[in-house]
């Protein structure tokens, strides 16, 4: 049987997470779903994996939730769950930047699909002839994994850790086209609302980042796989579990299953 993996996020405000948290809980459950589902007070931000009509089921119920309804997935296919269990959790901010200035929901930054990135990448300019910048907002150990080769990586160990890297790089941006990216693109949706904060222009995320880019452009231009937070620690350009990543002193080796799920 093949199971559905599925990422989302949605920033939005909540006020009632202890009983929400009570009420997703006892909904995964139900239809034996395993995963990850933070809450705080700026959104909701899931990893769950089962089979099609249960995710499906539970989408359905989320969505029932006038906060929850446009709540949009990326899906990858696997032949085992690739977690150990159904959690829940409360949490400050369900991406920490630790700038809580920046809230996504009061009005995202420009987005780029991946086609559009794709044919930027392409002519080596965006439509206007500006010169691109890609900036991966992801921590080392997931950038050695795969990455755009001509991206900057700041070899960052957390996320809270890049307004710095890039407030002190200020000439890198200067007069070009940023395209921030991540996993899923809840890092990078926050990270250019911060970068613009900062004054910097002509900013962009890549929409639902690098799982969206390679459903939708094939991981074009991309080196590599793309690491992610559970038991298959990285897809190949396909969304299928990465061969390189298969073994069990491999899986040993890295950070899976840490404090904070990311996308």
């Amino acid at each position: 049987m093949s199971i559905l993996n599925i990422s989302a996020y949605r920033f939005v405000s909540l006020d009632d997470l202890p009983a929400l948290r009570e009420r997703m809980l006892a909904q995964c459950h139900a239809l034996a779903l395993k995963g990850t589902i933070l809450l705080a007070p700026e959104g909701i931000n899931l990893f769950l994996a089962g089979p099609r009509e249960a995710v499906d089921a539970f989408l359905a119920w989320l969505k029932d939730d006038p906060r929850f309804a446009g709540i949009q997935g990326k899906e990858s296919i696997s032949e085992h769950v690739p977690f150990q269990r159904m959690r829940v959790r409360l949490k400050k901010e369900i991406i920490t930047l630790r700038h809580p200035t920046i809230r996504p929901e009061g009005g995202r930054a420009p987005a780029v699909d991946a086609a559009t990135l794709k044919r930027w990448l392409d002519q080596g300019h965006d439509d206007e002839g500006n010169e691109l910048v890609l900036l991966d907002t992801r921590n080392a150990y997931e950038t050695d994994m795969g990455m755009f080769p001509q991206a900057v990586d700041y070899r960052i160990a957390s996320f809270t850790e890049l307004p710095v890297a890039v407030a002190n790089d200020p000439s890198r941006y200067a007069g070009k086209t940023v395209v921030s990216y991540c996993t899923g693109g809840i890092r990078c949706e926050k990270f250019a609302l911060y970068m613009q904060d900062i004054g910097m222009q002509r900013v962009f995320q890549l929409e639902g980042g690098i799982l969206k880019y390679f459903e939708e452009a094939g991981g074009a231009h991309w080196q590599g796989d793309c690491f992610v937070f559970d038991d298959r620690i990285a897809v190949d350009k396909a969304l299928n579990p990465a061969a390189s990543t298969s073994s069990p002193s491999t899986a040993s080796s890295l950070p899976v299953g840490e404090e904070e799920i990311r996308a």
